[in-house]
């Protein structure tokens, strides 16, 4: 099975169409200007001595090189000019820096040449990855080839020094991704050079004695052996892809395997309700089971970012509506809290409470308020692309079968018996689950994901999928009924005890102090109150009102249990738009009666 690429898939209007045209009228811009201003950009030039501001960092190119991938997406959907001339000014800066066996990273050219390939831990594989990723989008949306030339001979180098020579200090990257860049170079180009070295990157983990084992490398098991989700979550969810991606190509069930136990491992026991991983600040990685605080959980947004891409390498391996469910409930709430609904700040971690109060007391907490630029900014880059490339997630496609994960109102155009199709989808998803398809081209079957959220749904599913046979003219709606839901955490989930998130079709909701007043945790909803779902400016997703109480205020410290409560309307918002008016105390997880 493959997935419909973006470019065969055009979001008309919605949900997905706010964060598109954000994305390309606001964030592109906003992460611009501050890569700019900061020196990313100007990195590229290799020029950079003592004395000068902005000293380049070792993670530097795969920022810039990163929103380069989102501008190629913008760029394929509709020309902006403006961008691609600050791309090819990027890509004239490589030429002209290129080493002549091919290296080229901005950091190492300019400020020590002879680090180059001697720790694993400087990101040189990471920033080619991206790179690589980049190169690929931009050709494939402007048909230009000096930067895939100048990657292609990158990668040469890569391969001649780490498989010919073995002459690298380290045999793996310590941080992934070139692992599955190469996969997708690959597929692109066919060129089973880079299939080997993609191979041999992935099977060298934990299989080498060059290398010390670490869970933070996620080298401690070959990963044939992994059943476990550990260590630093994004560098896990990129390898975690890699393999997904690799065991497809190979037709390895060993590899497959693994795939399925730490996919498992993740969304059964070391997810957040919003889909976000990595909850542990300390080393940005997994904890132990169950292990999911609110307040100071890190929950990096490329974190979400890697576990989208992880499950879509799984639902091209194997027809479960679950690769989509996570995909779903990730994009709708863990990615998207990462960026302002202005397109101008970001969250690097994604905390589901907020108490202000206990922030002069903790060793960590997450921000409150989103920021322009952060030091180590790989997430801002990382939505571009994401948002970039939205549609990539809708479609999976199987000869005459055609499976439909994602809504928005869209067209798509496929090849089905050796002939041009066209599937349109019309949505108000996720103010309603009404859905309608409409087709023409030879006869297929559609096959439209239930979600798990619906538990509403009456009709017959196979694998979580709703069938349908079309042909040409045909038309069909599925309506998934959007009940408001109070969900709980396993028992072992220790923070939640007693308390439950609310949650209407895809969308997880949060209370903020800004609307409720102070002391959130002591906030009631009342599950059998009135409930009012309201659709307001500025917010692309349902306001939900709810009847609500809270303890009446007392001087005393303790006192018998009473009935002394104050009766309100309680304003829930989805939780991707918190942080966006003024700082705020917030919570996700509240009590019920």
């Amino acid at each position: 099975m493959n997935n419909i690429p973006s470019t065969d898939v055009k979001i008309k209007d919605g949900f997905w169409r706010f964060y598109s045209d954000l994305n390309r009228n606001h964030i592109v811009k906003n992460v611009y200007t501050r890569f700019k201003e900061t020196g990313r950009f100007d990195a590229f030039r290799c020029d950079w001595h003592e004395g000068m501001p902005n000293k380049p960092h070792i993670y530097w190119d795969s920022d810039v090189v990163k929103w380069i991938e989102g501008v190629a997406y913008i760029t394929g959907e509709s020309p902006v000019p403006e961008w691609e001339a600050e791309v090819d000014q990027v890509v004239d800066y490589i030429v002209a820096n290129q080493r002549s066996d091919g290296y080229f990273n901005s950091y190492f050219l300019s400020i020590d040449p002879s680090k180059i390939f001697t720790n694993r831990d400087w990101h040189e594989l990471y920033c080619l990855g991206h790179a690589i990723e980049a190169a690929i989008a931009y050709h494939k949306a402007t048909g230009k080839d000096k930067f895939l030339g100048c990657i292609l001979k990158y990668v040469d180098m890569v391969y001649r020094v780490f498989i010919e020579e073995n002459s690298a200090n380290f045999v793996t990257p310590g941080h992934e991704e070139i692992e599955l860049a190469l996969l997708k170079l690959y597929d692109y180009l066919g060129n089973k050079k880079h299939l080997e070295l993609a191979r041999f990157f992935i099977n060298q983990r934990g299989n080498n004695e060059k290398e010390e084992k670490t869970l933070q490398h996620q080298d401690n098991l070959p990963v044939r052996q992994i059943s476990e989700a550990v260590g630093h979550s994004v560098r896990a969810g990129y390898l975690y892809t890699a393999m997904g991606m690799l065991a497809k190509i190979d037709n390895d069930k060993e590899l497959e395997q693994a795939c399925n136990r730490v996919f498992n491992d993740i969304v059964n026991y070391k997810m957040s309700i919003t889909g976000g991983v990595g909850a542990d600040h300390s080393g940005e990685k997994f904890s132990y089971k169950y292990d999911l605080p609110n307040s100071d959980t890190y929950n990096e947004t490329c974190a979400a970012i890697a576990l989208s891409l992880f499950a879509q390498a799984m639902q091209e391996l194997k027809v479960d509506s679950r690769y989509a469910d996570i995909i779903e409930r990730v994009l709708y709430n863990g990615i998207i809290s990462g960026v302002s609904l202005d397109g101008e700040k970001f969250f690097y971690t994604n905390p589901l409470e907020i108490d202000r109060k206990k922030y002069v007391r903790s060793t960590y907490q997450p921000r409150c308020e989103r920021v322009k630029v952060f030091n180590c900014s790989c997430c801002p880059p990382n939505v571009v692309r994401t948002l970039g490339n939205i549609s990539r997630y809708m479609y999976t496609v199987d000869e005459d079968k055609v499976y439909c994960n994602q809504y928005a109102s869209s067209e798509a155009r496929l090849h089905i018996g050796g002939k041009e199709a066209v599937l349109k989808q019309s949505t108000n998803y996720p103010y309603d689950g009404k859905i309608t398809f409409e087709y023409s081209g030879e006869p297929m079957t559609l096959y439209v994901r239930i979600p798990e959220w619906c538990v509403e749904y009456k009709g017959e599913t196979e694998n979580g999928f709703a069938k349908f046979a079309l042909c040409d003219g045909d038309s069909i709606t599925v309506d998934l009924p959007m009940e408001l839901h109070f969900v709980e955490a396993n028992p072992y989930v220790q923070d939640n005890s007693g308390r439950y998130a609310v949650q209407r079709g895809p969308i997880v909701y949060c209370m903020e102090e800004i609307d409720n007043g102070e002391n959130l945790r002591d906030i009631r909803l009342l599950e059998n109150g009135t409930v009012k779902v309201a659709k307001e400016e500025g917010i692309p997703a349902p306001v939900i009102y709810i009847d609500a109480k809270r303890r009446a205020v007392t001087d005393k410290l303790y006192y018998l249990k009473n009935d002394a409560y104050t009766s309100f309307t309680a304003r829930l918002i989805p939780y991707f738009s918190f942080a966006n008016r003024e700082a705020s105390d917030m919570i996700v997880w509240t009590m019920v009666e």
